[in-house]
This record gives C-alpha cells, structure tokens and sequence, in this order.
C-alpha cells in the first residue's frame, strides 16, 4: 500500500510519500504554482513516485490539504452570487448584528458591507415562511416567484446561488424545492442551500456560511476537476481525498459540494500531524506552531485530542463561518513576511507576504523588498549551499541589499535590522499563541511546542522563551509536516439539528428522533465511501445553555435514548 499527503501553501507544496507496509517514507517539496496550483500538486505527485521507484497507479490513496476555497475569500475572488431569501429579510447579509468591530471609530471596516459576498442588485426575495419552534408552513413557497428570480439571476450572469430561508433549519423542504427549480431555470450554477449546509439557528451567521460557500463554491469546483482530470490522465488511479476543517477528510466530490467546511484545510492537517510528532515522543499537552511562507498556525492539543472552535467564535476573513472547525489561530507572519516602515515611522513585520513569487530577494526570483527569509540569509542562520537539500539556489548578497534599504531608513546597521525584523515577528507569534493558551484557560508552560513548517524551527526557540515553554519538539521532516498529518486522519462527517425544548419537557421523542436520523446519515455516509458498518464510530454532543443564557456550551452525551 503507498499512500500520498498533499499539502500546498503559500509558497511550498509539500509531498510525503508512505509504504506502512515496506516501512519507507519519501518527501518532497516543490514551489507552489500561483495560476493553478493542482499544476504543482500534480508534478509534485508524479516526482515523489520516481523517487519512490513506483508507477503512479501504484498509489492507493490520495489526501489533499488545499487553500483554494482559504485564499478565494482571504483574496475576495470568487463567483457572481446571488442569493434567494425570505421576502423581508433582504439585507441579513448586510445588516449583521448592528455590531461594530470598533465601538468609537468612524472609519472601520466592516466586511460584510465593505465587502460583500453578494451585491445588493443580486439578492431576491420570495414569499414562504415557516413557523417555529415545529417548522410548519405559515406560507406556501411561491414557485413562480422563484422562477422568475431565477431568470433575473441568470440574466445578470450570476454563477452561483444561496438559499437561505428564515426558518428552513427546522423543516428544509422550501429550500430544497426552491434548488430544484433554480438548477431547472439555471443550469449549470452552483446552488446550495443553507439548510444543506449547517442547519443552525441564528440568521446572519447561517446565511453568511451559504453565501461563502456559494462565493467559493465555482472555484473549488474548477481546481477538484481539474486536479482529479490531470491526476487520472498520468495514471493516479486513486481516489482523492480533501482535508476539511474540522480534522478528517472525505471524497473529492462530496468536499466540492460544500466548500466552506475546506477553509482550515491546511492548517487542520498541521494540527494533525502536531499531534501525532507529540504522541511518537510521549508528549500528550502540545502547542502546534506552524509557521510557513505566508502564515503562522497555532493550535493546541491536550489529552482529550485537539479543540474545536465555538460556533460563534469561528470566523475567516472577517466574516462568521458556522461550521465544525479546529481551533486555530492563524496570523500574517511567515518568512515571506515584508518588512517595512509604516507611514508613523514604525517598524513593522507583515502581514503582507511576498508569496511564492517573487518571494524573497534571497530566492533570486525577482523579489526586492526585505522579507524575514531574507533576514535569516544575513544573519547567516540558512547555509546557501544546503537550501531545500541543495535544489533551489540561494542569493544572500540579494538579501543584504534588500534588508540594507531598510536599515538605511531606521538608521541602523543592516545585521541589526535583520535581527529587529526576527525580533518583532517572534513577539508577533508569541502574543497569537497567548491567545489561544493564556486567554483560553491553558498555562503554556504546562506544553511542549510542536515546531514545524518551513520556519517554525527557526523561531521556536525565542517564542518558547517569551512564553516560558521549557520543551520544544522538531519532527523529522518539519518542513512537510502538514503534508504528514493528512496520513494520520481518517473520513469524519458532521451533522446538526436545531431544536427548542427544555430540559424539563416530558417528551422528548422529537429530541431521540432527531439523534437517530443523524447518526443515520453519517454511517449512511460513511458506507457509501467503503466503510464498513463495524468500523464506524460516532461519538454525540449537544450544544446546551441555561434558561437566559446567550451561548451554548457543548456536552457529551452517552449512547442510547
């Protein structure tokens, strides 16, 4: 059996090719292509099978950690959307909580009106509504309305649609038979539905979900075909399998169709193979930190396994993401990180990257502004002639001219605006991690700090120190760590139910019912992927609060009734 992890970045893709039979593992990194990065993915997967001595067919399974859907909407690149809604409840999307991110600025951003996911002109209402807490019809949909939206949609040359009904968390079917007809009227747009999605309470959060996913939706779509068509015309028989944010993967074809659950895709392997570098060293309390060309990840991992992020906490690009997702930190600080001097004169580290290309002045591919890659070529930390094994040349006289135009305008020598840029950017990593230990219950000397990526061990020192961790672990093949963690994980689906009911209600048929038909879909699911009944697990939680509270805190609850 030969497996193979996938993982692109920012600037690296990164390959591991596994043998658990054979027992040989073989890795491999290649720059990431901008245009199309399955073009990377797929040389890279043809290069590591020649290292390996195999034919491409040879390969069993395939998992893929992608940024695709992360960097459409980090970018705001995606599909015209238009969006289908209860008639009166047009401007959710726009309105949000009526919270401003800044109580006392008059010139903030707010992305959702900044912005916005879909464009005014494009979103549609139509008369239904629904009725809590049962989800019955007050409002019979109208089909022609629905129709006549349509067109109006198709006209304007909107190529994806999110329907999102006021209640449709409790009863989908006017969701459901609205797609029908927009997939009649519109053939060829993606649809989804919010009900399909996450059928949660909460209206601007839910809708926001669809309308991601519908603004992602055409482009993750593009990149799986194009990737599973230049895979299959080399011989990769395999199927693919795309890391989703909460932690496991599944089917290309099922992750296509709800591409919001791949945002932490990435990152969520990183935490994976975190864990997994700290369960081979017999450490169980670990701090994840993932620093590559673009971004730092951090996450946390304890006894208990790694955490999820609160429905109300999880948020990308600004906007509220309602799906299960691991509790990540990510901030703009990664060796393709610009140094600069801000118009108030102060020195500042990122978040702007130089990517993969230019990159770097030291990676002589035209890059001329002063990066943290660039401040470890001055200072001598990365060895030219070893660089990516010895296969990407490295140009350290570029590096000092790049750092030097900003060491003449701090008025410092160009070592010590080298060593400032690596100072800043590691109190930068620091404050993120406390963010997610210190800020969250969690004594991070109580961890040992999992470095990996292609410059987490290059800071993990000077950040252990600023936060008193006394342990650092470095996995064998850091740089691909990521990569590793996607041979770790298994197929994991989640589904949800929203119902009103009080711990005090005699009947709670309504409650075991909803249970039994969710469980029901994930292992009907699981089997339509191969899975064999005997090896599913399920494991069931419910998000509860006390009478008057305004959030959920999630318990776990036993089997049976």
């Amino acid at each position: 059996m030969h497996l193979v992890g996938v993982d692109v970045g920012g600037t690296f893709t990164d390959l591991v090719l596994s043998d658990p039979e054979g027992g040989e593992t073989y890795t491999h990194k290649i720059p990431t292509s901008g245009d199309d990065p399955s073009e990377a993915v797929i040389r890279g997967v043809y290069e590591v099978c020649r290292m390996a001595g195999i034919e491409p067919s040879e390969v069993s399974y395939l998992f893929h950690g992608t940024t695709t859907a992360t960097n459409a909407i980090l970018e705001h690149k995606g599909a015209e959307v238009g969006l289908l809604t209860t008639e009166g409840f047009r401007d959710i999307v726009h309105i949000g909580r009526h919270q401003r991110p800044q109580n006392y600025s008059i010139m903030q951003e707010i992305p959702w009106q900044d912005r916005a996911l879909v464009k005014r002109r494009h979103r549609k209402v139509v008369p239904e509504r629904l009725s809590p807490p049962r989800g019955e019809v007050l409002t019979p949909l109208d089909e022609e309305a629905v129709r006549e939206a349509a067109r109006e949609l198709k006209e304007a040359g909107v190529e994806a649609v999110a329907v999102c009904f006021l209640f449709s968390y409790l009863n989908p079917a006017h969701e459901e038979r609205a797609r029908e007809i927009l997939e009649e009227e519109m053939p060829g747009a993606f649809v989804t539905t919010s009900s399909s999605i996450f059928p949660q309470f909460r209206e601007f959060e839910r809708f926001t979900t669809a309308a991601i996913n519908a603004f992602v939706g055409p482009k993750v779509g593009r990149y799986v075909r194009n990737l599973r068509a230049g895979l299959k015309e080399g011989g990769v028989r395999a199927d693919v399998h795309i890391m989703r944010s909460n932690g496991g993967v599944s089917p290309s074809e099922v992750a296509a169709e709800s591409p919001v659950t791949l945002l932490l895709s990435g990152p969520a392997a990183g935490i994976l193979g975190g864990a997994f570098s700290g369960e081979v060293s017999g450490r169980r309390n670990l701090i994840t930190f993932d620093v590559g060309g673009t971004s730092a990840d951090i996450g946390i991992v304890t006894g208990k396994g790694f955490e999820e992020a609160g429905a109300r906490d999880t948020w990308i690009a600004g906007f509220p993401v309602m799906v299960p997702m691991i509790d990540v930190s990510t901030i703009g600080a990664g060796g393709g990180s610009i140094a600069y001097v801000d118009e108030g004169g102060a020195f500042r580290v990122g978040p702007r990257s130089a990517g993969a290309v230019p990159g770097p002045a030291c990676y002589g591919k035209g890059g001329t502004e002063p990066t943290v890659t660039d401040a470890h070529a001055v200072l001598g930390v990365l060895d030219p002639e070893h660089f990516l094994g010895g296969n990407m040349p490295l140009y350290p006289e570029r590096a000092f001219d790049a750092v030097g135009g900003l060491a003449g305008k701090l008025g410092m020598d160009v070592r010590e605006a080298a060593d400032g840029i690596l100072r800043i950017l590691n109190n930068s990593m620091a404050n993120a991690t406390r963010a997610v230990t210190v800020q969250k219950g969690h004594d991070p000397r109580a961890f040992s700090l999992v470095a990996f990526g292609g410059a987490g061990p290059l800071h993990a020192v000077e950040v252990a120190r600023i936060l008193g961790v006394r342990e650092i672990i470095v996995p064998a093949y850091p740089g691909i760590n990521s990569a590793i963690g996607l041979l770790t994980t298994d197929l994991k689906y989640d589904a949800i139910a929203t119902q009103f009911t009080l711990s005090t209600d005699p009947d709670l048929e309504r409650l075991n019912a909803d249970i039994e038909r969710l469980e029901g879909d994930v292992r009907a699911q699981l089997r339509s992927d191969g899975i064999a009944q005997g090896d599913i697990e399920v494991s069931r939680g419910v998000d509860c609060r006390y009478v008057g509270q305004g959030y959920e805190l999630r318990v776990p609850l036993p089997e049976g009734r």
